[in-house]
């Protein structure tokens, strides 16, 4: 499986440890709020297997309503947004540590993925996508005669 780089995400990624570094200090407890409100990328792992490819994103706190899930010419997005619990009480809490806000992973699926038979579950916050393989690109036993 080919997985598409982006160097945005390392651009904000590089640009929250940097506001976490120095953001607390200077801006007089702002950046906490920053933070939350940020963009944010989920954990993945892939998997490949004989009959299909499988992509298990960690969703801590979101239901299945919050996330969708779009197939485009061979382009998986997985994309959503998480929201801060109790929004309207930001002020009171001390330390806020978990990512909230959008988020988007996009994944180039090869062209054996058979894209009428895709199926996807969620489950105590990880969301799992099989990926059936066409039945022609699957390995087979050739007898010898």
């Amino acid at each position: 499986m080919i997985v598409r780089w982006g160097p945005a995400g390392e651009i904000d990624t590089l640009q929250r440890d940097i506001n976490r570094l120095f953001g607390d200090f200077y801006s007089g407890g702002r950046a906490k709020q920053e933070r939350s409100e940020a963009m944010w990328t989920p954990a993945v792992n892939t998997f490949e297997d004989t009959d299909a490819f499988i992509i298990s994103c960690d969703l801590p706190g979101l239901d299945q309503q919050d996330v969708k899930i779009n197939l485009d010419n061979n382009e998986l997005t997985i994309s959503g947004i998480r929201k801060l619990e109790n929004e309207g009480k930001k002020e009171n809490y001390q330390r806020i540590e978990s990512a909230f806000g959008t988020f988007s992973r996009t994944f180039t699926l090869p062209a054996t993925i058979d894209t009428e038979k895709v199926e996807a579950n969620m489950n105590s916050g990880v969301l799992k996508i099989r990926l059936p393989k066409k039945e022609e690109s699957k390995p087979r036993q050739i007898e010898i005669q």
